[in-house]
């Protein structure tokens, strides 16, 4: 008796369709139907038959999407999928297993949004693939990194976490057989090395975009295990799926999660989506200069006014620390416009709760592409910061953090879009110069969605009444995105 086609649901067809890297029309035509038929049969209209299961199943099988292994050699995109193994003895590994959907899920999709897309899949995978162990996977990395037409990045291996040895024998390939008749063995296991995190050490303009897995874990574990992913090896976007729940959630750098949904189809196109948009940033690299001192964080140094609120927010618990690789890490920045075109900024990868321990930075902008910085890494938002000052010259002071909105603010401060922007980038700069409103004579203000408010002010503003003003609008107990609490 035939073994029975797998069910194929409207979310599962779309799914497929994505796979193939088609668009309705080509898949209609390919199944032999009207394209309204398809249509329907995609967004849950028509039942979807037997017949039509096993067409679909046929069609994949032949391979006869526009997806393919090494499509493209000189793609923008390379997707990368598949499990791998880890060899202890002669005839025993340990896996990971996986077998390529997602990844080819993903090149779909983005052959569909216009891009030239290469897909690497592993053995386990793809039976003709050179890659088949962690180590495999280490080379492949280092030959895309070497690889200057790649610039964005679907990082969707599974790779074996740990590394196994039994007894004093060196695990290999070869090594030396283990025998079923010796009875009971214990196997040491060792983490592996995490390789994504050598993706961007090197190669900063390639938009890295990683996956997480949780088994029955909750929205905010979630949430907390993408966030140490990505702060922990320079990603750009994470998509953390739960086997058990079967949720999704993409987390982004400025710490907000966007698409969270059991639709695992719709989670991956707005990945995807997003991914598209925000790879098209552009970044002023910053130039430390090594042994130059920034600023102490003090009222002689550092704008009294901006000393005073910032303060107050730390004392509220605005900047909440996530705990990481690194130490505790707070989101968000401040700054002060100096003498000479200079700006005193906050800096990156800290705990602002310890200012007075790591003080601020003094950055020299040159041009629109070269920062200089004295006494640090400035902070990844010094780029809003040169726009804002730049385009608002009035204004002196800037005040960032990730808090919400409160339902009930009283005043009307506009909202802008952040799900385009990477934070950083000169276009999210511009996005929130251009948002910019006064809300009242002096203070400037404007929330970006899902990731917190710029508040900017002048020098002769008292810290009082911003104080007042950042009360009465923002939740300083919230924060966007959720707690990083965990």
């Amino acid at each position: 008796m035939p073994a029975k086609t797998k069910q194929l649901t409207a979310s599962a067809l779309r799914a497929w369709r994505n796979r193939m890297g088609w668009g309705r029309d080509e898949a209609a035509a390919q199944l032999n139907l009207k394209r309204d038929t398809y249509k329907k049969l995609e967004n849950g209209q028509r039942p979807i038959t037997e017949r039509l299961m096993a067409e679909a199943e046929r069609l994949e099988k032949l391979g006869k999407g526009k997806i393919t292994p090494k499509a493209d050699a000189k793609a923008r995109v390379h997707v990368v999928g598949g499990g791998t193994i880890v060899h202890v003895r002669n005839h025993l590994a340990l896996a990971a297993p996986a077998y390529g959907s997602t990844a080819r899920e993903l090149a779909g999709i983005c052959s569909r949004g216009g891009e030239t897309v290469k897909l690497t899949l592993t053995r386990m995978a793809d039976p003709s693939s050179e890659y088949e162990t962690n180590d495999d996977m280490a080379r492949l990395a280092k030959e895309i990194v070497t690889d200057r037409n790649v610039k964005i990045v679907f990082w969707n291996p599974a790779i074996c976490d740990f590394t196994g040895q039994v007894g004093v024998v060196a695990p290999a390939r070869k090594a030396q057989r283990l025998k079923s008749r010796q009875g009971e063995q214990v196997m040491q296991l060792t983490p592996a090395e995490k390789i994504v995190a050598t993706i961007r050490k090197e190669r900063k303009d390639i938009f890295l975009v990683a996956f997480k897995t949780t088994t029955g874990a909750t929205e905010d574990e979630m949430y907390i295990a993408g966030l140490k992913l990505m702060k922990g090896s320079h990603i750009n976007l994470v998509l953390v799926n739960d086997v058990v729940t079967r949720m999704n959630m993409v987390v982004t750098p400025e710490e907000a999660r966007y698409h969270v949904t059991d639709e695992r189809v719709e989670a991956l196109e707005g990945l995807v989506e997003m991914a598209l948009m925000r790879s098209k940033a552009t970044f002023t690299r910053s130039t430390v200069v090594e042994g130059a001192k920034g600023l102490p964080w003090d009222k002689k140094n550092i704008a009294p006014n901006l000393v005073q609120v910032v303060e107050h927010c730390i004392k509220r618990g605005a900047y909440k620390p996530v705990n990481t690789m690194r130490g505790p890490v707070t989101a968000g920045h401040f700054a002060a416009r100096g003498s000479d075109g200079k700006i005193v900024t906050s800096r990156r990868w800290s705990n602002f709760n310890e200012l007075k321990k790591i003080g601020m930075v003094v950055i020299q902008p040159k041009g629109n592409d070269e920062v200089i910085a004295y006494g640090g890494k400035p902070s990844v938002g010094g780029q809003s910061q040169r726009i804002i000052f730049r385009e608002h010259p009035e204004l002196d002071n800037i005040v960032h953090f990730h808090c919400p909105l409160k339902t009930d603010a009283p005043d009307k401060i506009p909202v802008r879009s952040q799900r385009p922007f990477e934070c950083g980038s000169h276009e999210c700069g511009k996005n929130t110069s251009d948002g910019l409103r006064e809300v009242e004579p002096g203070i400037w203000a404007v929330m970006l969605e899902q990731h917190g408010p710029n508040i900017v002010y002048s020098r002769d503003v008292p810290a009082p009444r911003v104080i007042d003003f950042i009360e009465r609008n923002f939740d300083l107990d919230d924060k966007t995105g959720g707690s990083v609490e965990g």
